[in-house]
């Protein structure tokens, strides 16, 4: 998500629904049916007036989770029938990048609260949480893969590790300081805004990375911090965001573009080819991306067309796998 969207305005805001029970939204789009395959399953996923999504992840089974940029509430839906409530009420900071595992956890990058913290997947409760950075800080993204929690940080060039040993939760994060190819940019709203998605690379050795404001993609040595610039043949991802793997077919949402640029990569990931990009009238400046069955779920900010107030309508919707 883009820093020029944080405010003090934002973080003091509140859901409209934080104030009373959880609250069911209704679902969108088809009614789903009785076939197991997620093509039958709504494909818009209503969600509470001023919520302001940004993460979304899905799994195990038919399940979204949705983070709040409000103030880090997280919503659950059921997408086989698009209803859902909330999971886990905010603790006034926010909620970005989110990632499950298969241990029924939940991991969520804390944004400018430069935080992370981990939720029980079944009951919301917080199992844990981890103070990432001290100063300034924009928690964006998170990714599980080589043993550990991944986070990047789009103010600090740093990646954050949380070590999963047998699936343990640390005490602690490990800094790891980026270097190489990927060079920080500073200055106003997306000017400052660098690192942001990351996924594995296909051969599950190295991490990607997409720095927004450039639009340059970077493998990233996890040992090291080390970033070398992944040759995209002149193509570029201006606004990117949210970052998801598939065998060596990377999706990436580039959000104030209202697009999903499909690439296909080497193994090693350090040379990709864009070979299509997305679009669907439902985007409203979509940030991230998770994936079930054959369908992408994408979650709609609105942020620069409507402004955070609390009766603004969200959703997430779903479109078809390429």
């Amino acid at each position: 998500m883009r820093l020029r969207t944080i405010s003090a305005a934002v973080l003091a805001f509140g859901l409209a629904v934080t104030t009373s029970a959880p609250v069911e939204a209704a679902a969108g789009g088809r009614t789903a049916g009785q076939r197991p395959d997620a093509a039958a399953y709504p494909d818009t996923i209503r969600l509470p007036n001023g919520f302001q999504p940004e993460g979304i992840a899905t799994g195990p089974g038919p399940f979204a989770y949705v983070g709040s940029m409000a103030d880090g509430s997280v919503y659950r839906a059921d997408l086989r029938t698009g209803h859902g409530a909330l999971l886990s009420r905010g603790p006034g900071t926010q909620a970005l990048g989110l990632k499950t595992d298969r241990h029924g956890r939940l991991f969520v990058a804390g944004g400018t609260g430069g935080d992370a913290r981990v939720l029980d997947t079944r009951t919301g409760r917080t199992l844990a949480t981890y103070r990432l950075a001290t100063g300034p800080a924009f928690v964006n993204d998170v990714i599980l893969t080589q043993g550990a929690a991944w986070f990047t940080d789009s103010t600090n060039p740093v990646l954050y590790k949380l070590p999963l040993r047998d699936g343990q939760l640390p005490t602690a994060a490990v800094r790891i300081p980026l270097t190489g190819d990927l060079v920080y940019r500073t200055g106003p709203d997306s000017a400052a805004f660098n690192a942001n998605g990351i996924t594995p690379t296909p051969d599950g050795r190295g991490l990607i990375v997409v720095q927004s404001n450039t639009g340059g993609l970077f493998r990233v040595d996890p040992a090291t911090g080390t970033t070398r610039r992944v040759n995209l043949h002149g193509e570029s991802l201006p606004e990117g965001d949210g970052l998801l793997l598939h065998g060596r077919t990377l999706f990436a949402v580039q959000n104030r573009f209202n697009t999903v640029a499909v690439l296909r990569l080497n193994a090693e990931g350090t040379d990709g080819h864009v070979i299509q990009r997305i679009t669907d009238p439902r985007f409203d400046l979509p940030t991230t991306i998770a994936a079930f069955g054959s369908r992408l779920y994408l979650s709609n900010i609105r942020f620069f067309a409507t402004g955070p107030t609390p009766d603004v309508s969200y959703n997430a919707v779903a479109i078809p796998r390429r």
